[in-house]
Order: structure tokens, then sequence, then C-alpha cells
């Protein structure tokens, strides 16, 4: 579940909108869905991936690239995303966001194997790029400044239930149906926030008919991701030497564009940029260590995926109540201090994940690690997106904050891809070892191997194995969860460094 904790500084985009004309309920109505549903899919996928991975026959890369395809395209094209609803029509932008996202939710759920799902999930990111901004810039240009509080806590506190309930329905809709009800249940909440949309909504917002869109940054964004990423997920450094490429092509091009999509004179502040650094190791964290475990606790400790899905409530629970406390902690005693502090209480949250080893109840294992996991990251999210937010002047906030978002996105789709190249090394050099000492058939040998790829999915009758294959997977998570105290420490160290220590007044 990368995405259970919502990307940071959502919020502040809809608080760097122009000011609003009053367009009333029905628009916040709209937002709420729309965005309810992106949350949602963010979130029960994960849920899903070991019954998808069963259905389908597919390999841990291949669910890998289920949640990577989506990842990339929304990381790449998010701030294209935004830029577009400005140029052409915000209404009309938003709507064909949502009508993408849906028709690809639907093949999502009709896919006939693998590859077919992995496209899918392509078409819903690039849906998803035009749908989340659109969003969130509706409530911006339609309530007055006077009744954009109420509209935003409003708001939060919708997509914060449904984030919530997100993975226990997409958990009991695994167990008692069938994964392809994940998608499925996109297309109702589509079919309503197109209705409304059409309906209710009027085009809102001004264009602005000078504006340029990036699209040679687009275009090197994608490939310099997507070739980074392909190079950890399939072991091919050809590829990952031209995404790095491109990202140096695409980091000179922005340095003389015009119109860039990153404008690079914001990383002049020291507070932008320490937020940023902050953001890409605490997410790359915490995206690293949830996409695997709901794999953990389905495939290795016999969760079914109802209780899997249920498994990170307290982390969400506790991020939605102390928003407000750590907000105050912000305003008493500066953003430096609360940014010091919560990624390293995630560290330790983060390190309470390598207790556990097989089997143990959920409240002696795992909910200590979660809770304070949930601590950590509730101290730290709104000092981030004030200090954000007030490094750079009032007419780029908007820019601000989606680069902010941005960045917490592709975090997690590097720390997917890359910690999945490390849990696979490690379990394949654990099982080796333990199945040396099994002394096997050779005919059982084989079938092992044969079905590596799928790691904790490998099916076999012999009791000895299965126990083989369910630690190695536990040593593999471990040094994953590792790698995430790592981060997590390093994200309190860029706050302590780079972080302005004067309080707000």
């Amino acid at each position: 579940m990368p995405n259970i904790a919502r990307p940071p500084c959502d919020e502040a985009a809809i608080l760097a909108g122009p000011p609003g004309k009053g367009a009333g309920s029905w628009v916040l109505t709209v937002a709420i869905l729309a965005s309810s549903m992106a949350f949602i899919d963010g979130t029960v996928v994960n849920v899903a991936l070991p019954a998808l991975q069963s259905g389908l026959h597919a390999t841990i890369k291949d669910v890998q690239w289920v949640v990577e395809a989506y990842t990339l395209f929304l990381a790449a094209l998010l701030l294209t995303g935004g830029s577009l609803g400005d140029l052409f029509s915000l209404r009309k932008v938003f709507a064909a966001g949502v009508v993408l996202f849906s028709a690809a939710s639907a093949w999502s759920g009709l896919a006939p194997n693998i590859g077919h799902l992995i496209a899918a999930r392509c078409l819903q990111g690039v849906g998803a790029a035009l749908l989340v901004p659109g969003s969130l810039a509706l409530i911006s240009v339609s309530f007055p400044s006077g009744q954009r509080g109420r509209a935003i806590g409003t708001w939060s506190g919708f997509t914060s239930i449904t984030t919530a309930l997100g993975p226990v329905l997409g958990g009991w809709l695994v167990q008692h149906a069938s994964w392809r009800w994940v998608f499925f249940i996109n297309l109702p909440i589509a079919f309503a926030v197109i209705v409304l949309t059409v309906w209710r909504v009027p085009e809102c917002g001004v264009k602005r008919t000078g504006l340029r869109i990036d699209w040679p940054g687009a275009l090197l964004t994608a490939l310099g991701l997507g070739g980074i990423v392909y190079a950890f997920i399939e072991s091919a450094p050809v590829a990952g030497g031209i995404g790095v490429v491109s990202i140096a092509l695409f980091l000179f091009t922005e340095a003389r564009s015009p119109a860039p999509m990153l404008p690079l004179e914001l990383f002049h502040s020291r507070n932008f940029g320490g937020a940023n650094l902050l953001t890409l190791f605490l997410y790359a964290a915490l995206s690293g260590v949830l996409f695997f475990f709901p794999i953990n606790l389905i495939e290795v400790q016999g969760y079914t995926p109802t209780e899997a899905g249920s498994a990170l409530l307290p982390f969400i629970l506790l991020m939605f109540m102390l928003s407000r406390w750590s907000g105050g902690l912000c305003e008493r005693y500066g953003a430096r201090l609360p940014l010091i502090i919560g990624p390293m209480v995630a560290a330790v949250g983060f390190a309470l994940f390598a207790r556990a080893g097989i089997g143990g109840t959920y409240w002696t294992t795992y909910f200590p690690a979660v809770a304070i996991l949930g601590l950590g990251m509730a101290i730290g999210i709104a000092p981030l997106t004030t200090t954000v937010m007030s490094a750079v002047d009032q007419t780029h906030a908007g820019v601000a904050s989606g680069v902010n978002n941005a960045v917490s996105r592709v975090a997690g789709l590097l720390a997917v891809a890359a910690m999945g190249l490390v849990l696979t090394n490690v379990f394949n050099r654990n099982l080796d070892s333990r199945l040396d000492s099994l002394s096997l058939p050779a005919a059982v040998r084989e079938q092992v191997t044969v079905q590596r790829p799928k790691l904790a999915a490998i099916e076999t009758d012999d009791a000895r194995v299965r126990d083989a294959v369910k630690g190695s997977f536990v040593a593999g998570y471990r040094s994953v969860v590792w790698i995430a105290v790592a981060l997590g420490i390093l994200s309190s160290l860029s706050a302590a460094t780079l972080i302005d220590s004067r309080p707000r007044r």
C-alpha cells in the first residue's frame, strides 16, 4: 500500500489557487468523489496483489509493474495535467481524466492476462494525472478565500475516510468476490462524477491563452523515470543508463525552457530543497515497506485479504486525528524540530517491522510498528507542507505544492523498483542456503527453481520447502525494512541540516 499516506501538499494545492467564485457544494461533492476514487485505487490494489499474482500466474516483477506502471505515468504527467486544465478548460480536462481513468479501470478488471493489466494501468495513470490536479483546482477556483478553509476541511475529512476504508473494502472484495472488483468499484463512482460534472459543475477558472505546455520535459521525465525503473525491475543496466541520460537532459532542458514544467529556481531556496529531499527519502521508505507488507501478511503470515486490508487502519487513523495537533507544533516550535523528530520516530516504526518473523498475533507483532510509524508520519506531514508553501513566493505556491506532491510519487516509484531488486536478491541467496541444507530430491529442487520469480507465492506440497520459502521472504523483507530505517534517518538529518531553524511568527 505505497500510497496509503496521502502525498504531502494536497491541501496546499487548494490554498494556492486563485480567488474563487463560490460555485457551491456540487463542486465540492465532485472533487471529493473524484479524489476518493484516485485515493482508493492507490490503496486497495496492493491488497489484491497476491490474488492477482495467483489468478494471472504472474511473477513478482509482473506484480511490481502493476503498481509501477500506474505510478510512473501519474508522477511523470502530474504537473503537465495541471497545466492542461489552465490552458484548455479545467472542467473538460478534469472530466476527460475521469473518463480515461474509468475506462482504464474497466480494462484492468477485464484484463485476460498480466500484459493487458499492465497496459491498462499505464492508461489509468494518465487519467489520474488529469484527474488529481483537476479535482483540487476545482475547489480552489470555486470557493472564495473566506470559505475555502471549510471546503478544505470537508474535502480532507471525507477523503481520509475513503483512504481508511479503501483497503478494508478491497480486501473484502478480494476475499469474497475477485481481485477484479478492486478495479470495478471505480466505475459507479466515476459515473456519478461524470454526471454531476456535466449537470452541476460550471466552466470555471480563467484560461491562460499564453501558457505553453512543456512537452519535452514531460517526455524526458517519463523516459528517464521509466528507464531507471525498468533497470531495477528487469536488471537491465542499459535501460538505466538511458534513464539517467534522459533525466540529465530533462534538467538541462528545464534550465533553458521559457515555460518549464519544473522551475529549477525554486530550489534556490534552502528550505524548499531540504523539504523535497526529506520528502524523497521519507516517502521512498514508506512506499518500499508498505508495497511488500500485504504480500507478507497474506502469503507468509496467512492473513485473509480483509485482515491484511485492515492492518494499516491504526496508521491512517493516527494521521487523521493528529494532523491538527501537528500543525500546532509547527506554529509553536517552527517546522524544523517536528521535521527532525517525525522522520526519526518513523524510522523507529520501520525498525519494529523487522521484529516480526513468522507467526505471532497482529497486536504483538505489527500493531506497535504500524502505530509508531503513523505517529512519526503525523508529526512530520503538516510541518512539511508548511515548509514547502512558505519557502517560495506566493505566486509560485501552486507550482511548489505540485512539485512536492510529484516528488513523493517519484520516491515511491523508485523505491518499489529498487527495494524489489534487493528483496529478490536476498530471497534467492537465503533460499539457496536453506534448500541446500534439506537434501531435496532433484525433481523438487527443479520445481522450486522454475517458480523462483514468484517469491513467496511459490507453490509446493513439501512443508519443508514451504517453510524455507517463507523464511527467505521474511529475510528479504527485513532487508527492505532496514533500508527504510536508513532512509528515515536521512530524512531527519536533511531537516536538521537544511531546514531553517527559525520558528514561524
